[in-house]
């Protein structure tokens, strides 16, 4: 029951408080990291060796936190507790996708651009009103997952030092994991333990959209669908949340100045800018479900 309480006071203290504006540990993490693949991700051979190596490095803190609760197990709910809350990013991906929201509302498509460019990595410039709107809800659907259901997963499974390992390898996949020359061989191990750590709770995320509503067609989408798409964990997220909403993801997008055709995801109309309310409901619904599904498993297994 302690674990469930903890999720439930973390997700509370994200809905409430968001990410810290200042002194969040992840920014100084980011920091250390770019500080350390300037140092050892030069041109050459070992490229691959080198991003492994940095990745064990800075992996460390999750150790450290596995420490302090096997010599201090009194510590670790509160411990937890923290810990989780400043690894979900629920309520700071919707803050970003209203403000998308807003701005093309008032048809200010200008600055709904800057907006959705801070939750994708594709470019934004030249996006029209619904390609705005259809990242938007890409970007809830997949970050979901890696901000929300993803370190509840692990936090419930390895505890404090579960979470840890877990926000640690999502933050270098999202610096590291790109296929640039820079990086398709340095960030090969950050963005290979992302995808291990988040192959079950992206599984499980997908079920959830599913179970949300019109389950038949989002499991339909994520089955056909989900396989063909470049990432093995986004691909089924994103093909069920379309399936739930009934719209249609994917198509032509500029990345790093290439124009990537991808797989068609969904069934229905393309998403609209009213679809970004639909999918950060969506998101939220599933994330209290989690919470609920904790609680009454953790009263079950108390009282047998």
């Amino acid at each position: 029951m302690l674990i469930a309480l903890t999720v439930m006071v973390a997700v509370i203290l994200d809905h409430l408080l968001s990410e810290p504006k200042r002194f969040h540990p992840l920014v100084g993490f980011g920091y250390l990291a770019n500080w350390l693949e300037r140092k050892v991700n030069h041109e050459g051979s070992g490229r691959r060796l080198k991003g492994v190596l940095a990745l064990t490095l800075l992996c460390l803190p999750a150790l450290l936190v596995y420490a302090i609760v096997w010599f201090w197990p009194e510590s670790s709910a509160a411990l937890g507790c923290l810990l989780l809350y400043l690894a979900l990013g629920g309520q700071s991906l919707r803050r970003h996708a209203v403000q998308v929201y807003r701005a093309l509302l008032v048809g200010d498509l200008k600055q709904a651009r800057m907006r959705v460019g801070y939750i994708v990595s594709r470019e934004t410039q030249d996006m029209n009103e619904t390609q705005v709107s259809q990242a938007a809800v890409e970007s809830v659907l997949e970050n979901g997952c890696d901000a929300i259901f993803s370190a509840i997963f692990w936090f419930v499974v390895l505890g404090p030092a579960g979470v840890v390992l877990y926000r640690i390898s999502n933050t270098l996949d999202a610096m590291w994991g790109y296929r640039t020359p820079r990086f398709e061989q340095f960030g090969w191990a950050a963005a290979k333990l992302d995808d291990l750590l988040n192959w079950v709770p992206a599984r499980l995320t997908a079920l959830t959209y599913a179970l949300m509503e019109r389950f038949t067609l989002a499991i339909h989408c994520w089955r056909t669908q989900g396989a063909v798409w470049e990432s093995p964990n986004a691909g089924p997220v994103m093909a069920a949340g379309a399936g739930a909403l009934a719209v249609q993801l994917g198509g032509a997008a500029n990345y790093h100045g290439e124009l990537k055709f991808r797989p068609t995801l969904g069934q229905g109309n393309v998403a609209q800018m009213n679809d970004i309310p639909r999918t950060l409901n969506l998101v939220l619904y599933a994330q209290w479900a989690w919470v609920l599904v904790l609680l009454v498993v953790s009263g079950v297994l108390t009282y047998v």
